[in-house]
């Protein structure tokens, strides 16, 4: 399957965005359209069958969100932005953020986890180093130099909570490396190499980071995020002139992007036992069930179902690494002529997946840095809002 050209369609994304702002609301109730955009956005990430979960998808996601999250914003603070600081409204807005808090502690963690997957590119980058050079056919030694990064990139990835590599950063979107609080008592620093200057058991592997504790777990995050959610009773919808909708579908678009890094990206106790469900009712409830229900269905494919992530990517490594470290056992030296063959076959593939990385993993940090920002500085915003005096503009 072609990879997702994510340039492209980002750039109609917003072209579609702008044009509807463009058009303006005036036939329409401002509710409703936001949550029409927001559907469309969402169907958009689903048609043509996109390669659901790989990095580029995972990027275009994060930027329907945004787009969304902005839409949001401009609804609220438009000409009905009273409205926010008055009941029903404030109660439902208020729910909303505590459950957006919930995703900022998400966002850490998932930048944690694109950090592990760059370590696994390096030892990916070291075999393809070895295996693809141009020189002379791999010998002996090189063989062996490359199956010991693999076998290291096999042992980064065993643990399937990530609370191992990825909980040593002590760093979050909001704070500087330098201004780092002092570390907590028997704290063990990274090592280069990416493991513990300790014993290196799995038992002192927890996360250390400031925004996300030993005992934070990405499955019970999700579960603050997307459970009961408030369904808006109608005698609100129509005393908010469509507000609390909006709200709500805010609220299910957090989930859902939420589940899908979750689902994706390695993170500390990762699990995917949420059940979600929304109305039918709604424009966006089909566009949201149906990634729900993917995502499901990826989860219990039998060839990832035990993976640290569902990251097309990741598949891949795993794809990859198991490939060479097959056709590279054997003590036969030099290799036979059809070894040979498969070999060079297995080291091109494993170039093209580092190459893949290194172009998608960026991108993704910067959109995952971005959501964090986006929900600091709109959660400010209203509750500045909130805290004004009813019918105060």
């Amino acid at each position: 399957m072609p990879p997702t050209d994510s340039s492209s369609f980002r750039r109609s994304l917003r072209r579609d965005h702008n044009q509807i702002h463009a058009a303006g609301d005036s036939d329409l109730d401002a509710a409703d359209a936001f949550q029409r955009r927001a559907a469309d956005l969402l169907t958009d990430l689903l048609a043509d069958d996109p390669d659901l979960l790989s990095l580029a998808w995972t990027t275009l996601l994060l930027d329907a969100f945004l787009l969304c999250l902005d839409d949001f914003r401009a609804l609220l603070f438009g000409p009905g932005a009273a409205a926010a600081a008055r009941p029903p409204l404030d109660r439902l807005l208020a729910d909303f953020f505590d459950r957006a808090v919930k995703a900022l502690d998400l966002c850490n963690a998932v930048r944690d986890g694109l950090d592990l997957l760059r370590q696994c590119r390096n030892h990916l980058a070291i075999a393809a180093a070895v295996l693809s050079a141009p020189a002379a056919p791999p010998g002996e030694a090189q063989i062996r130099r490359a199956r010991k990064a693999l076998t290291d990139l096999t042992i980064l990835m065993l643990d399937d909570t990530a609370g191992g590599v990825v909980g040593h950063h002590n760093r979050s979107f909001g704070r500087a490396t330098k201004d780092a609080r002092p570390q907590p008592p028997g704290h063990h620093r990274r090592t280069s190499s990416g493991g513990s200057s300790g014993s290196g058991s799995a038992s002192h592997l927890r996360s250390l980071s400031w925004s996300v504790s030993r005992a934070w777990s990405a499955a019970r995050q999700l579960q603050a995020i997307g459970g009961g959610l408030p369904v808006p009773r109608p005698h609100d919808i129509a005393a908010t002139g469509g507000l609390a909708s909006a709200v709500y579908a805010m609220g299910a678009v957090l989930f859902i992007v939420a589940f899908a890094l979750v689902a994706a990206i390695p993170c500390q106790d990762r699990g995917l036992q949420v059940h979600f469900s929304v109305p039918r009712t709604f424009p966006w409830s089909a566009p949201v069930t149906a990634l729900y229900d993917r995502i499901i269905d990826e989860s219990k494919n039998k060839d990832r179902k035990h993976s640290c992530g569902l990251l097309k990517e990741i598949h891949q490594i795993d794809l990859c690494s198991r490939h060479l470290m097959d056709v590279t056992d054997t003590a036969d030296f030099p290799l036979p002529e059809d070894k040979d063959a498969q070999l060079q076959e297995a080291a091109q593939e494993l170039v093209q997946l580092c190459r893949s990385l290194k172009d998608g993993l960026d991108p993704l940090e910067r959109q995952v840095r971005d959501m964090f920002h986006r929900i600091v500085r709109t959660r400010t915003e209203i509750l500045d809002c909130l805290s004004r005096p009813h019918g105060t503009e």
